[in-house]
């Protein structure tokens, strides 16, 4: 509804409190951080600003985003402005997350990979910049799907990892990642859906390619699939922690 596609829409956008507006959010992370104290580590996370503004100015899903790109060109100021205002939620949406007991965050930018590098450097990384600067105290996960042209720019923007799609190859990514920074991914969500055998088979697959390379973190080339059985996730998780190599503190 009432999609963002002129500049006068972008000036009548209004500022949302997040601390007020998402307490709801904030609680449900104070309550799972107590859960898992001990057990597991609680990650935060939010959509970056490049995907969020796909959505806001298209109004509903689509295959490659073009009317939120010829806004892009078309209305350079106003694209930055919008940014601005996604990105400033970001940080404060981020931020709270991190105050109620999130130990990590992870900024999703599922549309990234529809940019060339010269679009993402003019229009996308100024504003991952600040967000990257504004986050510290705990680790902070980079993920963008789609494009190994923008690996370098990912970088660049910030992040303590990298997280890698399953259409990206990490045999090829893995020496292009900058000392100090890990890398995560990249098993395909489909395989989910397929049997416990072809699930250990590909998990141990992947695991086989990166070999015993400090600072891999194992995880899907994106989100688990709605329609994924509980069961199959617990088969790769353990085939992770009886196959994967655990660094020695």
């Amino acid at each position: 509804d009432n999609p963002v596609q002129t500049p006068e829409a972008v000036d009548q956008l209004h500022h949302v409190p997040v601390q007020e507006s998402l307490q709801g959010t904030f609680q449900a992370i104070r309550l799972v951080r107590r859960e898992l104290e001990g057990k597991a580590p609680l990650i935060g996370f939010s959509g970056a600003p490049f995907t969020l503004a796909c959505y806001a100015i298209e109004g509903s899903t689509s295959r490659d985003y073009h009317l939120a790109r010829q806004f892009m060109y078309q209305e350079p100021r106003a694209w930055h402005a919008l940014m601005d205002r996604l990105t400033d939620a970001v940080i404060a949406y981020l931020q709270a997350q991190q105050q109620a007991g999130a130990q990590a965050l992870q900024l999703f930018d599922s549309w990234a990979g529809l940019l060339s590098p010269e679009a993402y450097r003019a229009y996308v990384l100024p504003h991952m910049q600040t967000i990257f600067a504004s986050l510290s105290g705990v680790p902070v996960i980079h993920f963008a799907t789609g494009n190994p042209a923008l690996i370098p720019l990912l970088q660049e923007a910030g992040g303590d990892v990298i997280g890698l799609d399953w259409r990206c190859s990490i045999q090829e990514t893995l020496p292009r990642i900058q000392a100090g920074r890990a890398l995560q991914g990249n098993l395909d969500p489909a395989i989910l859906l397929t049997s416990p055998e072809v699930i250990r088979r590909e998990a141990q697959n992947l695991l086989r390619t990166v070999g015993e390379r400090p600072g891999f973190i194992f995880n899907l080339g994106h989100g688990v699939l709605k329609q994924t059985p509980e069961a199959h996730v617990r088969v790769l998780i353990e085939t992770v922690q009886q196959h994967g190599v655990v660094p020695t503190p």
